[in-house]
Formats: structure tokens, sequence, C-alpha cells
């Protein structure tokens, strides 16, 4: 399951160290036996993630703690009180290997769309700790902040779609303009 949640207006940025750090904690503390994260990212005003569940009652509680436990990170860290996200999470179900591949990217490399950032593996998120780069980064020394994803689908299934994921893709900054009016985007040709 692919999940967005968004910050409210006037939170200050998510990818500092202090806050960063807060909600890597509270995303690691938030996978148990029938709720895992299996990868993160963490943007400025929203984070990203691949979750997976035993089942549905495991889903809908596990992202209502996610949600809380991250929630509480934020405000003390940031040392304020009071509602962080902006409405209800965006899930999205995954569910075939090109689906799975096609969010691991979007999610593992978010930062360059948002940052316009060149290739390379975005601290602020589960990326560090992903063992399917195609050119896999240094080692890590900490602990990672997530669970191993434990469904087929999660684990070795989007790997049938295309393989490692490499440094270089990147997540569109927008969509392609449609046939049906190629005048969306003026700039292009």
């Amino acid at each position: 399951m692919h999940v967005t949640f968004r910050a409210r207006d006037g939170i200050s940025s998510l990818r500092p160290d202090r806050t960063f750090a807060a909600l890597s904690r509270a995303l690691a503390d938030s996978s148990h036996a029938s709720f895992r994260v299996a990868h993160f990212s963490v943007q400025s005003d929203h984070i990203h993630l691949i979750v997976e569940a035993d089942d549905a009652q495991a889903l809908v509680r596990g992202l209502q703690g996610l949600a809380v436990r991250c929630a509480r990170a934020i405000n003390r860290s940031c040392r304020r009180r009071g509602s962080v996200w902006s409405d209800r999470h965006h899930t999205h179900a995954l569910r075939t290997p090109r689906e799975m591949r096609l969010a691991l990217a979007y999610v593992l490399l978010n930062f360059r769309k948002h940052l316009r950032a060149p290739p390379g593996v975005d601290p602020r998120s589960s990326g560090p700790w992903f063992d399917a780069w195609a050119q896999p980064p240094a080692a890590q020394s900490a602990p990672s902040p997530v669970a191993a994803p434990r469904t087929w689908l999660a684990s070795v299934g989007w790997r049938r779609a295309g393989g490692p994921i490499d440094l270089h893709e990147a997540p569109r900054s927008r969509p392609t303009a449609s046939v049906e009016n190629p005048s969306e985007f003026p700039d292009k040709p």
C-alpha cells in the first residue's frame, strides 16, 4: 500500500535533522507483527510510505497509530501543539509487480521531484537501507528504521517488473500532456 500524509499549512519543513530524526524513530516504532513500514521518504510538507498489513483491520489500526505517533514526534521536535496532518491520508493499493516497482522508485526517489536533486540516495528516506539499488550506496552502520517486507509483491515480485532501481530514475515532476490537449504544457513543443 502506498500511503501519503500531508502536513497542514504552517508546519515547518519535515526534513531538518531534528524533525527527521524524530519522524524516523516514530516510523520505526510503528512497525509490529501485523503492520509494517517497509519504505518511506520525508519531504518538506509530506511523507510517502509503503506499508504492509496482514489484514484490513491491521492496516486501519496501523495507519491510525502511525499518524498519531508521527504527529506527536513532529509536534515535539518543532515545539508546537495542535493538529499536524492537513486531512485524511491518501492510500493506493499496489496490486502488480509493475505498480510496486513504480511506487518504490517514486517513494525512494521523490526528493528528485521536489528538490530537483541530482541522482543519488535521499538521506531523508529509507533509501540508505534499501538493498536493491542498481548502484549500491555505502553500507549504513545505523539500524534500519523500516521493517523488511514480507509479502511476495514487496519483497520479490516487483523485481520482475524491471529489476533493481537505478539512481537516475526519477518521478515525473508533472504528467505528460494529453493527446487531446497538447496545449496543457505550452513550454513543450
